[in-house]
């Protein structure tokens, strides 16, 4: 176990932001990952667990208390079962299920972090979700003192969102379990038309499994949406901001909304959701709101290639992202009275 004291935060993130942690711990088992956020209870002190950093924004004060990194390792395939360390990159646990002809997560290939983090958001893109595959989540319990195992409805999975999230001080995610489908070599069905179009598929269709990951991945590419050092549009947390789901009478307003401000024979984009809901598109919103590709003038902007990812252009401060992240929620607000849900998780700020 590595500790540091007033350790950066900032190279630990894909924003590459945020002020110093008093304390940083690397952890590299299970064993040692409890055993420093026990210990962090024990002394009383604020604890913040880090994975991949993809979906935090760190204060530019930085974090007054224990940061936890964890370092976990360890992906075990036995048939269609699948075991996840924590701290295992996610793109990497990816790769190992298409090679080992295992299908439900492909489309998931390119998105950053770790996989204990995947639970956390029920992470999903293209069309699959990881509450889908996922048959139990490891944790450590700091309330109860003890590692329990959560089955997939003890998780209480939707749309970006878990149990983890809503009692985000009580566990830390050890371990995932997936159950995977043997489809021969095939992929899940595709559920994302914008797959298929790329693979010249229809959707519902199977298609190689490597051949949807890859797809998927230029598609990621394609948007800044696949870590690159080199490309600031990829200096970011993926999307912002969430697509917001309406009630049926919130819809109604929405679309006079956007009648009156874009003319009566403009249809914005509605995907059916639970409980006779619809979504719509963040990302839709966004440009239409007035606040393109590439929108910006200072060190944080609105990524080049896609609308919903906010970028860190190499000088950045956190301030000068939630400034920028605040002006785009105003504006969609004022423009279609629709409030924008920040994706990643704000620590030691606030919108």
């Amino acid at each position: 176990m590595d500790v540091q004291e007033n350790a950066s935060l900032a190279d630990l993130t894909t924003f590459r932001l945020g002020g110093p942690a008093d304390r940083l711990v690397v952890a590299r088992t299970d064993g040692e990952l409890v055993e420093a956020v026990a210990a962090a209870d024990r002394r009383g002190e604020p604890v913040l667990v880090l994975g991949g950093g993809s979906n935090v924004v760190i204060a530019d004060g930085g974090f007054r208390g224990t940061a936890v990194q964890v370092a976990t390792r360890g992906i075990t395939v036995a048939g269609t079962r699948v075991e996840v360390a924590a701290g295992e990159e996610w793109a990497g646990a990816v790769t190992a299920t298409v090679a080992a002809g295992l299908a439900g997560v492909e489309c998931l290939a390119g998105v950053p972090g770790s996989a204990g983090a995947t639970p956390i958001q029920n992470v999903g893109a293209y069309g699959q979700e990881v509450s889908s595959t996922i048959t139990e989540v490891v944790a450590y319990d700091r309330v109860a003192g003890g590692t329990v195992t959560l089955g997939n409805a003890e998780c209480r999975f939707s749309y970006r969102h878990s149990r983890f999230k809503t009692e985000p001080e009580r566990f830390v995610v050890l371990r995932v379990r997936f159950e995977l489908e043997d489809a021969g070599g095939l992929s899940g069905p595709l559920k994302y038309a914008e797959t298929a179009r790329a693979l010249g598929v229809e959707p519902g269709d199977r298609v190689p499994l490597a051949e949807a990951a890859q797809a998927v991945l230029a598609l990621r590419r394609g948007k800044g949406m696949v870590l690159d050092p080199a490309d600031h549009d990829t200096w970011s947390a993926g999307s912002f901001f969430t697509n917001p789901v309406l009630t049926p009478a919130a819809w109604d307003a929405f679309l006079l909304r956007v009648h009156a401000h874009l003319g009566a024979g403009t249809e914005p984009p509605a995907y059916p959701a639970e409980d006779g809901r619809t979504k719509t598109s963040a990302a839709w919103l966004i440009d239409r709101a007035g606040f393109p590709k590439g929108y910006g003038t200072g060190p944080a902007r609105i990524s080049t290639k896609h609308t919903l990812a906010l970028t860190n252009r190499g000088t950045a401060t956190t301030e000068d992202l939630l400034t920028l992240a605040r002006e785009v929620r105003d504006g969609v607000r004022k423009t279609f009275g629709i409030p924008l849900t920040n994706e990643p998780v704000l620590v030691g700020t606030h919108l």
